[in-house]
């Protein structure tokens, strides 16, 4: 068996050409650049707009020196925090981990009397440079300077589990699931539907993510640098993170912290959650890789899967890793009904298990065994989850063998788990909160805490008729051969028809033709130790793809030539593939 590779690229970036002097790093470097903008102005209105998040406390003492007269923070347009959370609360709901999407936008937690009072006296003020900042600034005024302060979603966790706060909240000792569940469901969707109105009007745009180390560019860069991702195959930033679970592949093959007990997921190919790192000469800019799909949606997405999806991102890869570890939890996701009426998604989260590595005798759970009494087995989950008894998983779930390069598919309502000593790429739609955790094995996380289990969500949602004979039938392996040539052998291997995903598999020793037939892709090379994205009209630079990586292939790119380099001649190489049918 060929080695497994060492050559995973954990620091992607998208070159950025011909705006070297549109990017600028550190505060005195930044205040610099404003300053020469405003050197003629005897008054000027700086308008610094935050994503929640940001660090009012480092953005206050950064700007310091530009010497302005005045700073007016916007939380004194909004309503108290007391009555925001209020305001909020029926989109949080009683529940631990799930709440229901807001519908509302940043502006209606604005008090109209508030606002109007801080314009007066921002217009009172007849002489310096005037500060107007916070989360929704830009409400107020646009300024004669907008900058817009961002922060990527992963920074935001980070932070959280430090102790931060929700977006005018007081929960700094609150579980990290309890403040993602608010970022999810209310703080970044209120953000996210204020920024992307607001792309073209930025004058800067300040990358906050690295404490005390800000970077900055134009907001003319700014939008040219989300055009181009938008119109040539890119990687997002990965990040990985240690679980109860979780297991030590990825720790050896994608290089990471061997002094982490284990990392549990990588995430790769979720623009909601990643980011993108765009290099401008010797400045590398961190941005939210969901502002690519925001600002560009038809370029990226496709006319077709922007039509059914908006400016949502519908796929979604990340890698589920327990080798050396223990099983996941036992687990089914919400049917689309379901998840319509209860939490307001338009989708739900179908998926599949593409297994990228094993131990021998590893196995997925997936589905019911033939005759299982529902209410019996619903009993026994709810007198395991009180601790009375220890769930017997083998009498009421299929435990299928599995090898590497096997596909299972997990339309939502399938009972699934991957097991121990699997390394398990994951293809999915994008709600990716939406996991009801049904059986956990009796463990704590990380935290020491008890994981919640969702058991009343669960048996709304589980198919019961998905059992044995039927998973056998329609979940395993479901792989048909769509072309073959000397060197080139394609498969389609899901997903089920349920699903709207659709997954090919090339197997190649030679250049491969691939076409996005109107929808973006994601592509990840499964085996094989590179690969070599090429456009076959130079449309952009041909791309390194190393073993395990994912790239996001615009569906502006209508075709793109995958092929061999001289490193990997000599290989047959494997590509996994998904779009939208």
């Amino acid at each position: 068996m060929r080695k497994i590779p060492r050559n995973y690229d954990k620091y992607p970036e998208t070159i950025v050409y011909g705006y070297d002097n549109h990017a600028f790093s550190g505060y005195s470097s930044i205040v610099s650049e404003i300053k020469r903008q405003l050197a003629d102005r005897k008054r000027a209105v700086i308008v610094l707009d935050f994503y929640p998040g940001v660090s009012e406390y480092e953005i206050l003492n950064g700007f310091a020196g530009l010497n302005y007269t005045k700073a007016f923070c916007v939380d004194s347009c909004t309503y108290d925090n007391k009555t925001y959370e209020a305001m909020i609360q029926d989109n949080l709901t009683d529940d631990l981990v799930f709440g229901v999407l807001t519908t509302k936008k940043l502006s209606d937690y604005f008090v109209r009397e508030k606002t109007a009072e801080l314009r007066s006296a921002i217009e009172k003020i007849q002489s310096g440079i005037i500060l107007v900042y916070g989360v929704g600034a830009s409400l107020i005024t646009k300024g004669d300077l907008l900058i817009y302060c961002d922060l990527t979603r992963w920074e935001i966790q980070k932070r959280y589990k430090k102790g931060m706060p929700n977006y005018k909240g007081s929960n700094t000792d609150d579980p990290h699931y309890s403040k993602y569940k608010r970022g999810y469901f209310v703080d970044w969707r209120l953000a996210d539907r204020h920024k992307k109105k607001l792309f073209d009007e930025f004058d800067y745009v300040l990358d906050t993510n690295v404490p005390d180390d800000p970077k900055m560019i134009t907001g003319k860069a700014f939008t040219h640098a989300l055009k181009l991702a938008a119109n040539q195959p890119f990687r997002l930033v990965p990040f990985f993170d240690p679980g109860v679970w979780g297991g030590q592949w990825m720790k050896d093959v994608c290089g990471l912290d061997p002094d982490m007990p284990n990392y549990a997921w990588s995430f790769d190919g979720v623009p909601e959650e990643n980011s993108l790192y765009f290099r401008f000469g010797d400045i590398r800019i961190e941005l939210p890789a969901v502002d690519v799909v925001f600002y560009q949606p038809r370029a990226l997405l496709g006319e077709r899967v922007h039509g059914r999806f908006g400016d949502e991102f519908p796929i979604r890869f990340n890698l589920l890793d327990t080798m050396g570890g223990q099983n996941l939890s036992l687990q089914v996701h919400p049917l689309t009904e379901y998840i319509q009426q209860t939490f307001g998604m338009h989708y739900t989260q179908d998926e599949s298990y593409y297994v990228m590595d094993c131990e021998e005798e590893a196995h997925v759970y997936l589905g019911l065994k033939e005759n299982v009494e529902a209410d019996e087995m619903i009993n026994e989950l709810k007198a395991a989850s009180r601790g009375e008894i220890f769930f017997d998983d083998e009498k009421y779930i299929n435990k299928v063998p599995v090898k590497k390069h096997d596909h299972l598919l997990i339309p939502a309502g399938t009972i699934h788990s991957s097991g121990k000593n699997t390394m398990v790429l994951e293809i999915s739609a994008t709600p990716n909160l939406f996991t009801f955790k049904l059986w956990d094995w009796g463990r704590v996380d990380l935290n020491g805490l008890p994981r919640p289990l969702h058991i009343e969500h669960g048996e709304q949602v589980i198919c019961w008729d998905r059992t044995t004979k039927w998973v056998y039938e329609n979940l395993v392996n479901q792989i048909e051969t769509i072309s073959s040539e000397p060197g080139i052998v394609e498969e389609k291997t899901g997903l089920h028809e349920r699903e709207f995903i659709e997954t090919r598999r090339h197997i190649f020793t030679k250049p491969v033709t691939h076409y996005s037939n109107g929808s973006v892709c994601v592509i990840k090379l499964v085996d094989g130790d590179e690969a070599e994205i090429v456009s076959p009209d130079g449309n952009f630079k041909p791309m390194l793809m190393h073993y395990a990586e994912t790239f996001i292939i615009p569906a502006s790119v209508e075709s793109y030539i995958i092929k061999p380099t001289a490193r990997s001649k000599d290989q047959e190489l494997i590509t996994i593939k998904a779009y939208v049918r």
